[in-house]
């Protein structure tokens, strides 16, 4: 079978009349082109011009094909996802554009003879039949079971847990980072290992699925069983498009594993909706106004398929994502968005030397209001450890031995102003114990944040903790060869690994603790995982020490 690479041209019959109208008017800024997008889709009608209602009894095979998800755990709160697919590989899922009844239980036992909240939730077909529950009123701290059910289908049971109450000294935290996940690449084994892990929540640090087209076989896992259907043979770039591969790669059982026994805070990167886009610039070099199009419907499905609340859904091309998560005193999340908000990349992207274009200090990774927002809160934080999560490499990465190294344009090294400022504002806050938790590279690092990079000697303010792919890059090897070169360019970086796995992370009131976690092989099913290496840093005393 012939699969053609050329892009569909087909956005919904809204998209293009804005299109239209934003060329007429020649905008002079994006924000104003932006605001024109604001609709993306139609949003769920009220009343009369609702949709139809779907007798859910009509629905004759399984519309839980998805799983089921949670996310973004507050004390009191946590959110409860699925979608209604009987048809997944189908553009409408399999279901008519009608919305339909979805009952939900939370129970604090298995079996759900203890229920602790219960409700019934509307799969609108203008959301693609998915469902967000923000379950509220219940108890810090605890660990939870849920489900969903519509007509005779119940759907799997997944596993949640809330935070503990504001201004708890809770005694410890474990969570998983992961990133980078490209079906096509390989099986997302280590996703099975990690639903068998003992953490609380799971952060997923970007690039939860791939723009790329997905030939029949899927790619390097080189399927015998089945044939994906020719419709994946193409590059997302519109609504339907990027819901369909959402649903690809929803029906991976080692994914939904992983989601169905742990509660996921994600935050996106770039191919979600294309590679190294910066704010409203394409990588293709497509005008603005066709290409915040295309964001606004990859901003759209991405909120549609994650455990996200209410505050985070899309307004056209524009999307909240930068939000914060306590657990207790003992540790805040920062989850920050570098790639809505950033200027474009210096020198044409790619990798280069530093020079005036990429030191300008008017240029930003996350925008100012994120960056305001994100020292803002350093200052009023009273956590222990501050964790800061986001997408590309925070710590400087020189890739070559010269007096004036080549670095990576797309992550903080070619936005060095930005990491000036966001270093001096830890400093200033007093922040002891900064983790930062970074993806976006396809292999694990571990570095240390130095006051100078270009000074080993200099003050360490902090650790980053950089996950490996979980699948995207293939197999990898435990030593790429640029490994010798890196290790000796950045004496800051403790660990170079080049495999495909995890990092669990586990904090106490006395130290963080790091394990990586990886895996021999991706284009296969079934490997083992073990530890690759495992680091502390001492709670007021940053600097990471291999165990």
């Amino acid at each position: 079978m012939i699969i053609s690479s050329a892009r569909p041209q087909g956005h919904a019959p809204q998209l293009r009349a804005a299109a239209r109208r934003v060329g007429r008017r020649r905008f002079m800024s994006l924000t104003a082109a932006a605001a024109a997008l604001a609709f993306a889709v139609d949003l769920p009608a009220t009343g009369a011009a609702a949709a139809a209602e779907l007798d859910a009894a009509r629905i004759d095979s399984d519309p839980f094909t998805l799983g089921v998800a949670s996310g973004d755990p507050q004390p009191t709160s946590v959110v409860l996802w699925t979608r209604l697919a009987p048809a997944p590989y189908q553009p409408d899922g399999g279901l008519p554009a009608e919305r339909v009844d979805v009952d939900w239980e939370l129970a604090l036992d298995e079996t759900f003879a203890v229920l602790a909240a219960k409700g019934t939730a509307t799969a609108h077909p203008e959301f693609h039949h998915t469902v967000h529950v923000e379950a509220e009123g219940l108890e810090p701290g605890c660990v939870y079971h849920y489900r969903f059910r519509t007509g005779t289908w119940l759907s799997e049971t997944g596993r949640t847990r809330t935070a503990p109450a504001a201004g708890t000294a809770a005694a410890a935290l474990s969570f998983a980072a992961v990133s980078c996940q490209a079906y096509q690449d390989g099986y997302f084994t280590a996703h099975r290992h990690l639903a068998a892990e003992d953490v609380d929540l799971v952060l997923h640090l970007g690039d939860y699925m791939y723009e790329y087209a997905v030939d029949p076989a899927g790619g390097a896992r080189k399927y015998t069983d089945r044939t994906l259907p020719a419709l994946y043979g193409h590059e997302t770039t519109t609504l339907e498009d990027y819901r369909l591969r959402y649903a690809l790669y929803k029906t991976d059982a080692d994914l939904r594993a992983a989601h169905a026994m742990h509660p996921f805070v994600v935050a996106f990167d770039d191919h979600e909706t294309e590679n190294n886009y910066a704010g409203a610039v394409s990588e293709n070099g497509d005008p603005p106004e066709q290409f915040l199009l295309r964001r606004a419907a990859a901003y759209r499905a991405y909120w549609e398929n994650q455990p996200l609340r209410a505050a985070q859904l899309p307004n056209g091309a524009d999307m909240q994502l930068y939000r914060r998560l306590q657990w207790g005193t003992l540790a805040r999340f920062d989850v920050l968005d570098t790639r809505q908000y950033r200027s474009d990349q210096a020198y044409g992207d790619g990798k280069h030397v530093p020079g005036p274009e990429s030191e300008d200090p008017a240029r930003t990774i996350t925008g100012a209001a994120q960056e305001a927002w994100l020292l803002d809160g350093w200052r009023t934080s009273t956590a222990l450890w501050n964790l800061m999560a986001q997408q590309v490499c925070f710590s400087q990465r020189k890739m070559d031995l010269n007096p004036v190294a080549q670095v990576s344009m797309d992550a903080w090294d070619g936005y060095p102003a930005s990491r000036r400022r966001v270093l001096d504002g830890a400093k200033a806050a007093g922040i002891a114990n900064l983790m930062v938790l970074s993806g976006d590279v396809h292999v694990a690092y571990a570095f240390d944040i130095k006051d100078d990079f270009d000074d080993p000697a200099s003050r360490t303010l902090g650790t980053e903790i950089v996950a490996t792919s979980i699948a995207s890059g293939q197999d990898g090897t435990q030593k790429p060869s640029n490994w010798a070169t890196y290790t000796a360019a950045n004496p800051h970086m403790k660990l170079y690994d080049g495999r495909r796995g995890y990092v669990k992370v586990t904090l106490d009131r006395t130290q963080a603790r790091a394990d990586f976690r990886t895996v021999p092989y991706v284009t296969r099913p079934g490997a083992p995982v073990t530890t690759a290496a495992s680091f502390v840093t001492e709670a007021g005393a940053p600097g990471l020490r291999p165990v």
